[in-house]
Parts: C-alpha cells; structure tokens; sequence
C-alpha cells in the first residue's frame, strides 16, 4: 500500500456533514486533552519539599525526575497511539489511553517509595501521550493551513491557562492534605475529559483515511515524515524550543521558591505570570497569524527571542546569576511570550504537508519533539547551581539553534510567507 500525503483535511468534495459541537466547544475539547499533560507537570511542583521529606531525597535536583521520567514515558508512547487511531479511529485510541493515564494517577497516590512514584509518572506520560498525539491529529482533520495555526493558537492559549493555575491547584492539595491529594486533582481532571469527549466529539478520522494496521505501512508513512524537510526542521526547532520550556519548567520550584528567591506560598503566582505571558501571546498569534501568515510570525517571534535571550544571559551575568526578582520576571516574561508566536506555528507548519498521515506524523513528530525537548530541559535543569544562569544560557543556546534549523529549513528565506503558511 503507498502511502501519499496531502495538504487538504480530505479528499476533495467528500467531506461529511460535521455534526460535532461548535467551534467554541470543539476548542475547549481539544484543549482538555492537552490540558491534562500540563497539569501533570505542573501542580506537582509545590508538592516537592513534600515528596522530597516522605521519601528522604537527599539530592533536591533528583527530584526533577519527577518531570523528565514522565516526559520520557510521555514522548516514547506517541509512538504508538498514531497509527493505531488512523487504523481503530481518534475516539477508542484517546480513551484507551486515558485508562491508563488513570492507572497510572492512581499508582502514584498510593505510592510506597520513590521509585514506585517515579515508575507511575511513567505510566502516567504514556497514558498522557494520546491526548497530545490525537489533539493535534483531530485539529488536522478538521482544518488546514493558516486555520489550522489559528485553531492551534487558540487551543495552545486554553491548554497555557492551565500552568497559571496548576501550581495553585497543587498548593490547595497539599492544603487539604498532602502531596497524594495532588494526584487526585490530576484524576479529576481526566474523568471531566472522559465524560466531556465521550458526550460530545464525534469520529474525526474521514473514512477515506482509515487503514489498515500493518508495519510495513507505517514504516512508509514514517520514512515520508523524515524524508519531508519541512517536516522534520521544523519539529527540530519546536524539539528545541520545548527544551527551553522544559528547563524552565523543570527548575521552577527550586528557582521562586526553596533554592533561590524563597517565594514560598508565592511560588505559583509567579509561575502563573510567566505562564500568562504565554496565554496572552497565543491570543494575539490567533489573531495575528490568518493576516500575516505562519512563516514570518514564527520567524519574526523566533528572532526576537534569541535576542532578550542573550539579553537574559547578559543580565544574569551582571547580578552574579541572581538577579532582582522584577527583572527576572520581567526578562522570563518577555522570553515566553515569544515563543508562543513560534511553538504553535512550527507544530502547524511542520504537520501541514502531512495530512493524509496525520495520525501517524502526529506521533512520530510528537515523540522526537518531545524526547528532544526532555533531554535538553533535563540538561538545563540539572545545571541548576542556585543561580539563574543556566536557564539563560539554555535559552540563548536552543534558540539560536532553532534559529539555524529554520533558516536550513527554509533555504535560508526566512520572514517569508506562502500560500499555505
């Protein structure tokens, strides 16, 4: 069987009636699934001094593996939910996987040590996996081209109101209890998508794509993801990019609260201003990418990232790696809000000649973004010294790469939109 890609959501003229919920609604939906791998990450961080004192964690870096081995499973696991949903259909694959992210939530509640804690969050990533894989793959075959990066956008802005809230939703768990409470959260959260997607979002797999399971086909069909340019420049870039989120993400706690500013109970409101640069910038990519395009927003937002990155290293280097709380706000704010005019896009751009394989190409992008993402966040998170110095210089150092790749990508013609992006 050959396997060809298109550009179009389907096959000309053979489009069924959608009979789905409405644009709002099928955004809010989309964005649920995606939601539930932030919070995972997220409102586990202010349960950390906790975790660390139950289980007598002598090293406070070691508890970062707390994200990164979830971030493994997480990225490994796209792998399979892919082309299984191009064979069996979006619907019975995310809810699958959605009994075992449970599993995974529940074994981590009643964890005895912290190896036991550390091998639910794997189970929970690769639970976690199919709501990132089919998220992006039931956008793709709904919309295309600059509507689907609006669409991304607007999910992307939904799915970042999570991390503003989640260190705070974690930090009213450990209220209520301890840091099990936190996991329940999580629970609650994957029974309201269970209910949700299974009341209101049909099949959206066209008939005409549906195929079946075979290893030489999705061998085919991966060999046109790596062999498609655009695909894989710009999955490396957005890979590198997700580092720099990663290592933020991954040396949050230990930067506002006990390693370095001591925000203590006002850890998550400075989390939440980070992440509401992010939301607020989805927003205005939404608005801004139908008109301009996706190429020279993305572009444009990538360049001027890696310049307040070396702006961050700069400052940082002047204040001995600890600068002024506002400032370091101010800088990381800033750094945020732009990539969100790249991230969002460089997913759209890099799925966009792949349609006909959207399932699998979601996967497989998926993973190598992801895994990428995790091993130069784990790199950056590790470095951590008590300063903020490593997550500039990690900043500084994935964007100007991801800024090589894009303009390898793109021949060298960068700032240049197209028909398509």
């Amino acid at each position: 069987m050959s396997v060809t890609a298109s550009p179009a959501p389907v096959p000309s003229g053979s489009a069924p009636v959608w009979n789905g919920p409405r644009f709002g609604e099928f955004v809010g939906i989309v964005a649920l699934m995606m939601a539930v791998t932030a919070i995972s990450i997220d409102n586990l961080l202010p349960a950390f001094p906790q975790i660390q004192a139950e289980f007598r964690v002598a090293d406070p870096n070691r508890l970062q593996w707390l994200i990164y081995i979830y971030m493994i499973g997480f990225g490994t696991a796209q792998i399979v939910y892919g082309p299984l949903s191009d064979t069996y259909g979006r619907r019975p694959v995310l809810l699958a996987s959605l009994a075992i992210y449970g599993a995974g939530t529940v074994l981590a509640m009643v964890a005895p040590s912290f190896a036991w804690l550390l091998a639910a969050r794997v189970l929970q990533g690769i639970g976690a996996a199919g709501g990132r894989v089919l998220s992006t793959a039931i956008v793709r075959d709904r919309f295309a081209g600059r509507e689907m990066a609006s669409v991304m956008s607007l999910i992307m802005m939904v799915f970042l109101i999570v991390p503003m809230i989640a260190p705070a939703i974690g930090g009213a768990m450990l209220h209520l209890g301890s840091w099990h409470y936190v996991f329940v959260s999580m629970l609650a959260l994957a029974g309201l998508l269970v209910a949700w997607f299974t009341l209101r979002m049909p099949e959206t797999l066209h008939p005409a794509y549906r195929r079946p399971f075979s290893l030489p086909a999705v061998g085919r069909a991966v060999s046109l993801t790596f062999r498609n340019r655009a695909a894989v420049g710009y999955a490396t870039a957005l890979g590198l990019l997700t580092g720099c989120i990663m290592g933020y993400v991954g040396s949050a706690q230990q930067v506002f609260d006990t390693g370095l500013y001591h925000l203590g109970a006002l850890f998550p409101l400075a989390f939440g201003l980070v992440a509401g640069a992010m939301g607020a910038a989805t927003l205005v990519n939404a608005r801004l990418v139908r008109r301009i395009g996706m190429r020279p927003l993305s572009h444009a937002g990538l360049t001027a990232f890696v310049i307040v990155a070396a702006g961050q290293v700069m400052v940082g280097l002047a204040y001995g790696g600890r600068p002024p709380l506002a400032l370091f706000l101010g800088i990381l704010a800033a750094n945020q809000f732009l990539l969100s005019f790249a991230m969002p896009n460089f997913n759209a751009l890099a799925l966009q000649p792949l349609g006909e394989i959207a399932g699998t190409a979601s996967s497989f992008l998926g993973f190598y973004t992801t895994i990428l993402g995790a091993l130069c966040g784990f790199l950056i998170g590790q470095a951590f010294d008590g300063t903020v110095l490593p997550i500039g210089f990690g900043y500084a150092g994935l964007g100007a790469l991801a800024l090589v790749v894009v303009a390898w990508t793109e021949h060298g013609r960068l700032y240049r939109g197209g028909v398509s992006g």
